[in-house]
């Protein structure tokens, strides 16, 4: 199995390129195509192209053509995010994640933890893996430990449960268990903005503190407020298995 992690695929389509070695998404990349930004060695990309592992890419700027390199060391890094830190990678917030964690090579969240809850962030370099983990359909699990503001009842722990309306659409059925008067376990499907808020707001409820604990295999552990570690072969393992399903 760990020869899993070292698989690469031969050939692979230009915007997927784009999306793997960290320049943008794919959506984004089809956009750059479109325009005639994108070439593959001295020919202009056209949506749908193959890149082979010996071909060099090269995207047209203000500066000229620069070269997306195929030979990336990958990082995936598991951060413990606190209160306060945006996950962003604009520049422009002060409290954008990229600059918190100060990581040396370019990584970017998959993702978003809101700015005024804390716990288990993923950043990585690599692309790919950021679509795969946030497509919606695939059902992959996200754990919160959240506290609100009174006692919690059967009614809502059933409501929670089954589903409540927010942005005009029914949460799917998620797993929940009360932990005590005010807090509870919270397993989620989706990532629709601010879910676990806006389904206790609906409720009545006010969410006092949500800390995510868990997204797919990775666990937050014990790893402290502000602190990062990088994911181990076990772990990623698990993780690629799962999301390639």
């Amino acid at each position: 199995m760990d020869d899993f992690l070292n698989s690469n695929d031969e050939k692979i389509r230009i915007n997927r390129f784009l999306s793997k070695y960290g320049c943008c998404s794919r959506r984004y990349g089809d956009e750059l195509i479109k325009k005639g930004l994108v070439f593959i060695n001295d020919k202009v990309a056209t949506l749908g192209s193959i890149v082979n592992k010996q071909d060099k890419v090269y995207i047209k700027n203000d500066s000229g053509l620069k070269e997306i390199k195929q030979n990336v060391d990958f990082v995936y890094i598991a951060l413990n995010k606190p209160l306060g830190i945006t996950c962003t990678t604009c520049k422009k917030d002060k409290s954008n994640i990229i600059d918190f964690i100060n990581y040396e090579k370019r990584i970017f969240p998959i993702g978003r933890l809101d700015k005024n809850s804390y716990g288990l962030i993923l950043l990585t370099n690599d692309g790919d893996i950021v679509n795969k983990i946030l497509r919606s359909e695939n059902n992959h699990e996200k754990e919160y430990v959240v506290k609100v503001n009174k006692p919690i009842t059967p009614y809502f722990i059933n409501k929670m449960k089954y589903g409540v309306k927010i942005l005009n659409q029914i949460t799917k059925p998620c797993k929940i268990t009360q932990l005590n008067e005010f807090s509870f376990k919270i397993i989620l499907t989706q990532g629709l903005n601010r879910q676990i808020r806006r389904m206790c707001e609906y409720l009545d409820y006010k969410v006092l503190s949500l800390k995510r604990i868990r997204v797919l295999n990775i666990k937050l552990g014990n790893l402290k407020i502000g602190e990062y570690r990088h994911l181990t072969k076990k772990e990623l393992n698990e993780l690629f298995l799962s999301i390639n399903k």
